[in-house]
């Protein structure tokens, strides 16, 4: 299932934004005295907004309530006001109105209009999922205060006949033939390369150890030196192995060390390296020496080198399990994204830009942070079309929210529940994982709504879940 990060905009009215528009610009200090931060969340991108998921209200308060406000605000002011030639606190009224206008305006907006929206809205029945953008703001001292605000809501849709729906069920069965690739795999990664000392010719399944030059035909020194040379020295390559060039085989086979080939290979159009693929390189190849490939073999010495095992049946039995796990999550993740998928392209319905804009910043996060564990360098990222990365992902976070909303909606109508428990567990989880202590996790996780949201992911995981086992035939 897709991992899915809805931000909590609609829980935290308090961060009301004022549009662009507005005159009323809220100034660091004061927003940091409210303890609020009021800068849009996604500035980046402006506050655009899905006309067809976009509600508006439009409230009046009245003129005695803001009198008041200011009345308070001013006082407030009046006490921590410092000003020279003033003593504490007997700062004029007149001259701190006209001091701190822009702010003090700022701090009775925000004394007097989130509880005046919120009861709006609940008397409107709708429920804002994103930051209400305020426009049309009329302020002054002895008027009623006015103001419109805009937001986006859930959109309203059917999911009418998603239980028809069907999936293949995927074969998650382990066939003996892939447990032993997979044990073969490991073996060979525990191989070692000994040296041949006896005089012979070199053989299929043997390691000719090698130093060539290539030359690519046609294209004379001068093309040579524009590219990067083909030579190497000391490489290993295996004699009638799969992945060898059949040229290279029939030069290799027979020939003894201190030989010296030449030999052309002519590649094949879709070979995997570009600057080769279709053409004839002609080849200097002098032969080193000869290897053999030891491969441990399959006892308990060779288990307990891989870890606590009792002995080689243990750990076979063990790595199985671990593989037939390994597959049955892969297959059954697979086929719940085609399930999603297939609803998906099943339901049209208006996605709200804000939602999609939130998981574009959660999938840019996620790169960017991959991206530093890869080393790269912050003043390199500086440097990243930020436009066209956010451009790029829209696409795939549009869909994420898509099979977000058609799961949260299934997960009503199939009356998907998720205990405490089921949080506390995968608190614990995280907790392991962060190695940060399980209160002090669950504390700040509270604070910052994350909690809500972790529910709200195991709810769609759950969801699912039960699709897979209804949808998949």
């Amino acid at each position: 299932m897709q991992r899915l990060d809805f931000a909590q905009a609609g829980r935290d009215l308090e961060g009301i934004t004022l549009s662009s528009t507005e005159t009323i610009e809220t100034t660091p200090e004061t927003g940091a005295e409210q303890g609020h931060d009021h800068t849009h969340e996604h500035h980046h991108h402006g506050p655009s907004l899905n006309p067809e998921c976009t509600r508006e209200v439009e409230v009046e308060i009245p003129a005695d309530e803001v009198s008041r406000a200011f009345r308070n605000v001013t006082k407030r002011y009046r006490k921590q006001a410092r000003i020279p030639g003033f003593r504490a606190g007997k700062v004029p009224e007149s001259l701190i109105r006209r001091k701190f206008a822009d702010s003090l305006r700022q701090d009775v907006v925000e004394s007097v209009l989130p509880q005046h929206f919120r009861e709006a809205i609940e008397k409107a029945g709708l429920k804002p999922i994103s930051q209400p953008q305020v426009t049309d703001l009329l302020l002054e001292d002895g008027q009623p205060l006015k103001f419109k605000a805009v937001f986006e809501v859930l959109p309203d849709f059917s999911i009418e006949g998603y239980q028809d729906v069907r999936i293949p069920k995927p074969e998650t069965e382990l066939t003996e033939a892939e447990f032993d690739a997979e044990l073969e795999r490991i073996r060979d990664s525990r191989s070692t390369m000994e040296p041949v000392t006896e005089e012979r010719a070199l053989a299929d399944g043997d390691w000719a150890q090698i130093s060539y030059r290539g030359e690519v035909a046609g294209e004379g020194e001068a093309a040579e030196a524009a590219h990067q040379p083909i030579n190497g020295e000391d490489v290993l390559i295996e004699v009638g192995g799969q992945n060898t060039l059949p040229a290279f085989n029939e030069a290799l086979r027979g020939a003894k060390t201190g030989q010296q080939l030449r030999f052309e290979v002519s590649y094949p159009e879709e070979f995997g390296e570009r600057r080769l693929a279709g053409k004839t390189v002609s080849y200097d190849v002098e032969i080193k020496g000869i290897k053999k490939k030891i491969q441990p073999e399959l006892n308990d010495e060779f288990a307990k080198e891989l870890g606590e095992y009792e002995g080689i049946e243990d750990f076979k039995q063990k790595f199985k399990e671990h593989l037939i796990n390994d597959k049955k999550r892969r297959l059954e993740a697979e086929a719940k994204d085609k399930i999603v998928e297939a609803l998906i392209a099943k339901y049209q319905f208006p996605v709200p830009e804000s939602l999609v804009q939130q998981q574009v910043d959660a999938r840019l996060d996620r790169g960017l942070r991959a991206l530093a564990a890869q080393g790269m360098r912050t003043e390199d990222m500086r440097k990243l079309n930020f436009e066209r990365l956010r451009e790029a992902q829209r696409d795939s976070a549009l869909n994420e929210v898509k099979g977000s909303l058609l799961l949260d909606r299934i997960a009503d109508a199939e009356k998907v529940e998720v205990s405490d428990a089921e949080v506390d567990r995968e608190l614990e989880v995280l907790s392991l994982q962060t190695r940060e202590p399980l209160e002090s996790l669950r504390h700040r996780l509270t604070e910052d709504g994350s909690i809500a949201r972790i529910r709200e992911q195991i709810r769609r995981e759950k969801t699912g879940n039960l699709l897979y086992e209804k949808l998949t035939a």
